[in-house]
């Protein structure tokens, strides 16, 4: 029996926390980035819902509550506000509106940045699932920097092309999956999503 050709749609959130450019000081850099690389890495239907908010817990929580309660995205990422400045709470507020804490997430980002700069142990990524009575999805803090972006959500590769460190995107749809979201699949040669053989679809061939 071939499998329904329609198929649900992800609803990706993209947030980008900055005073700076949600004033208009400069341009946004953190929600291209996120783009960029979701048309690249995701071969299934999805569309983006964005938010350019300043650095405050308060709007950084009703942004969140709205995109999982009313919007019903099924992922949402952010990007800014995760150092040890004073201005920085994006964490304090993702965890505010999660009920269940991902910590996985953010201790691979640090592994991979790790590879780059010590400071690494200064960012404080995290992630959480929001759940409401018919509706879940997964939110993740990501760094500032559109390379920082790409290469904790695909990870390192060396000359070679195998995999040095793993990025965290790879976990991302089984959690989906996990949280009653819909099937997302990725192109392998961008960040090859992995599951159990037993949560595999496998169209058929006939």
């Amino acid at each position: 029996m071939s499998l329904d050709n329609k198929v649900e749609e992800l609803v990706v959130g993209l947030v980008s926390v900055s005073d700076r450019a949600s004033g208009g000081v400069y341009e946004d850099k953190g929600i291209p980035a996120l783009r960029e690389w979701l048309e690249a890495a995701l071969v299934t239907p999805f569309r983006v819902e964005t938010r350019l908010i300043p650095d405050d817990r308060a709007s950084i929580e009703q942004t969140l509550v709205e995109l999982v309660d009313t919007v019903r995205c099924h992922l949402v990422l952010t990007t800014g506000g995760t150092g040890p400045a004073r201005r920085d709470v994006t964490p304090e507020a993702t965890v505010a509106v999660g009920t269940k804490e991902m910590p996985g997430f953010g201790e691979q980002m640090r592994q991979i940045s790790l590879h780059f700069v010590p400071t690494a142990i200064l960012s404080r990524q995290t992630a959480v699932i929001r759940e409401t009575t018919d509706h879940a999805a997964l939110i993740m803090n990501l760094p500032g920097q559109p390379k920082s972006i790409k290469e904790t959500l695909e990870g390192l590769k060396g000359a070679d092309g195998n995999s040095i460190v793993g990025g965290i995107f790879a976990a991302v749809p089984y959690c989906i999956d996990l949280i009653g979201g819909p099937y997302a699949e990725t192109d392998p040669a961008v960040c090859k999503a992995f599951r159990p053989k037993s949560a595999q679809r496998h169209k058929d061939t006939a």
